[in-house]
């Protein structure tokens, strides 16, 4: 049966993440599904009868057009399930699972961020799914051991990667190549990195920035703690110093003074991570800082070529890392079925193939090589590269983010803005920041 296709939802609230946890945690419980595990065979998971999935994501409309493909895929497997499904950007997708569970119509299987999954995971919000990987019914054993590790909390699997990413920096190829200026390359010590930015500018007369000012990118300064030996989170705490933030606001502060980046007014409105409106898109960079399964969506919105490299610093500070997650709900009637569908979306090659890499590369190993081998669009392929080389690279990845992660990202990036402004001093926005990042983490 072919999945209904709602219009695509439009807000432009910001994720309300804290009103989704109340709405969800006060939301009435459905019965909860045993982690029994599903039979082998097409009809066993409607068995019982006919089975309705609620399913819910972000994404846009290529995304949508291939999981609604896969949706159906799985459907014509299992004829007695059949799939109902809401999807929309990211801006505000947060907000709507909230209201959604306000009204009692929490989605059976929805997608979730690093942001949120330890949160979800310890206020049992999601459906664990550890039953599943242990019986087999969820073989996780063909994704790289850091990338299933990833999406563990508290030893238990909650939720399972839809697709694998890495932090990356795209440049405009064209416009450095009419500037003759060479290209960022993966694995450039972070002080040179910001040389050749200051460079770029220089060379083009001003007209356009060397990078983005990454001073309130939690990615960007998580992968610069790990170069150092450091790291964002030390359990429940943070892993890092004022020392060690004052010494990364600095360091954009020299940029600045260089003129390694742009105007602080252009950087507030690139900083909300839309890709049109990255400044790499836009023509006031040569570079930005982005998710590297975003560049066939920068790419549809720049006339110059754009291209690849890995972040600054050694690529061993990276880690395997999820795009974003699947997980179920805690109170589905259908566990069992939630549990094979991520297993089918997840680690069948059919499935890979149908979704290709609009979320990432496929996370299942196997299903990985037959999705590249058959890739024939240049910039997937790209990505493709560009990740094989950081695969045989990564370090060991680090848990999850803890609980209050979003709210921290959050306030290190109001304190950048704070002194890309003007508005308060590097030492007193780390001060702030440091006092207001450790309340939430021991809320």
């Amino acid at each position: 049966m072919p999945v209904a296709r709602p219009p695509l939802l439009r807000s432009a609230a910001d994720p309300a993440r804290r009103r989704l946890l109340g709405a969800l945690l006060a939301a009435p419980a459905l019965a909860a599904g045993g982690l029994t595990g599903c039979t082998d065979g097409a009809a066993a998971p409607g068995a019982n009868g006919p089975v309705e999935l609620s399913v819910f994501w972000w994404g846009g409309n290529r995304r949508a057009e291939a999981t609604e493909k896969a949706l159906r895929l799985y459907s014509a497997r299992n004829p007695r399930v059949t799939f109902r499904v809401t999807w929309q950007g990211l801006d505000g997708y947060y907000d709507r699972l909230a209201t959604q569970a306000t009204g009692g119509n929490v989605p059976d299987l929805f997608q979730v961020d690093d942001s949120m999954l330890a949160e979800y995971a310890q206020r049992g919000v999601t459906l664990d799914l550890s039953g599943y990987a242990a019986n087999g019914r969820l073989d996780l054993r063909g994704l790289p051991p850091g990338l299933a590790d990833y999406g563990r909390v508290d030893g238990r699997t909650w939720a399972v990667p839809a697709a694998q990413t890495h932090p990356v920096v795209v440049y405009n190829k064209d416009l450095l190549d009419r500037l003759e200026l060479p290209a960022p390359t993966t694995g450039t010590p972070w002080t040179e990195y910001l040389e050749w930015a200051a460079r770029v500018t220089r060379v083009s007369g001003g007209r356009v920035a060397g990078t983005m000012d990454a001073s309130g990118d939690h990615r960007a300064m998580w992968l610069w703690l790990r170069a150092q030996g450091g790291d964002f989170y030390q359990g429940r705490n943070l892993g890092f110093s004022s020392i060690a933030l004052l010494d990364w606001f600095e360091l954009w502060q020299r940029a600045r003074a260089d003129r390694a980046t742009p105007a602080a007014a252009l950087v507030d409105r690139a900083d909300r991570g839309d890709p049109a409106r990255q400044l790499v898109v836009t023509g006031h960079t040569a570079a930005s800082f982005a998710w590297s399964h975003q560049l066939p969506e920068l790419q549809r919105n720049s006339r110059d070529e754009l291209a690849l490299a890995g972040f600054p610093g050694p690529p061993a500070a990276q880690w395997d890392r999820a795009s974003m997650y699947w997980a179920g709900f805690r109170g589905t009637r259908h566990a069992d079925v939630v549990a094979d569908v991520i297993s089918f979306l997840t680690l069948t090659v059919e499935a890979g193939q149908t979704l290709g890499t609009e979320r990432g590369l496929p996370p299942s190993l196997p299903v990985r090589r037959a999705v590249v081998e058959a890739l024939d669009d240049p910039i997937q392929k790209r990505v493709a590269t560009l990740a094989q080389l950081l695969n045989d690279q990564v370090g060991t990845a680090p848990p999850p983010p803890p609980k209050g992660h979003d709210q921290v990202r959050t306030l290190l990036a109001e304190a950048a803005r704070s002194i890309r402004s003007g508005k308060s001093g590097a030492r007193a926005a780390t001060s702030k920041f440091m006092a207001r990042a450790q309340a939430v983490l021991a809320n």
